[in-house]
């Protein structure tokens, strides 16, 4: 019964994942908050790799979805549009620089000092307001960027640097993606395409950098047969809702702005203050 219990909560945060990896409504901080409440039986050390490792599944199905757009060699390209595949891999790698050097520096003080409700509420809230108030102004101000052709090596740097706010838990990385490319005048669509074929390397490099750091502290070998099996359906179950997370996400802007999910966010982060708050006064 217990075994069962954990799979169904694994089955829970892999949605929770597929879902807000690619919303900008911060899937680190969803998934911390939701295992406050389900708590999953496992020991700390697992939990900070399971947290980065099931977003594998998230990646994968950008790969999936992409694949034809994100490769340079498919045989139905004419040699321009390789050329402009390569361009645009070039960008992406020049924009995820600054998290590559400066992520690893600091990833272990921010997990110990930032992971926390509070911080994660601050964050949810502010960045919320933020995306509010960019899309007003974008009702006055048209975007230049508009393909990415359009979008240059400058931009996407600049893009990578702002990308750097996502360390802190409740920012959201695709949030700070799209918020900043956005503010770059990018178009929604650029900025959250680009956001996506972002997300690639930048995740594909913390799950292995996770996995590494989990194997040199504890050893690969104190993984049981019980926990890789709750990695593989996490990141399966990310994978399946992620596919339908990201079509629901392209189609959504066609017709709409980021307006709902800053009130989300807001909402959201008022509630787990409150929560929190009630929790310290009463304890």
């Amino acid at each position: 019964m217990e075994q069962l219990l954990e799979i169904i909560k694994v089955i829970v945060l892999g949605i929770i994942q597929g879902i807000t990896e690619w919303l900008p409504i911060s899937s680190t901080g969803h998934m911390i908050l939701a295992d406050t409440f389900l708590n999953l039986n496992q020991p700390k050390d697992f939990m900070e790799m399971f947290y980065v490792v099931i977003q594998l599944g998230s990646i994968l199905a950008v790969v999936v979805l992409y694949f034809n757009k994100l490769n340079p060699f498919a045989l139905s390209k004419t040699r321009s549009e390789r050329q402009e595949t390569f361009q645009l891999w070039f960008k992406v790698i020049a924009a995820i620089l600054p998290i590559g050097v400066i992520g690893l520096l600091v990833d272990d003080w921010v997990t110990e000092h930032f992971y926390t409700p509070t911080v994660i509420a601050i964050a949810l809230i502010f960045y919320g307001v933020l995306f509010i108030l960019l899309e007003k102004r974008n009702r006055r101000v048209k975007p230049r960027i508009r393909s990415f052709d359009q979008l240059s090596y400058r931009t996407a740097v600049c893009i990578g640097i702002l990308q750097l706010l996502a360390i802190i838990p409740g920012t959201s990385r695709s949030g700070s993606t799209i918020l900043g490319a956005m503010l770059l005048s990018c178009s929604r669509f650029v900025a959250t395409e680009f956001s996506f074929f972002m997300a690639i390397p930048v995740m594909f490099g913390a799950s292995a950098y996770k996995i590494l750091k989990f194997i040199l502290k504890v050893g690969l070998s104190t993984i049981t047969a019980a926990q890789w099996g709750l990695l593989l359906l996490g990141s399966a179950v990310a994978f399946v809702v992620s596919l339908f997370a990201i079509k629901f996400l392209m189609n959504f802007i066609r017709k709409h702005d980021f307006t709902a999910f800053g009130w989300y966010r807001i909402a959201l982060g008022a509630i787990v203050i409150v929560y929190f708050g009630a929790q310290a006064v009463l304890a």
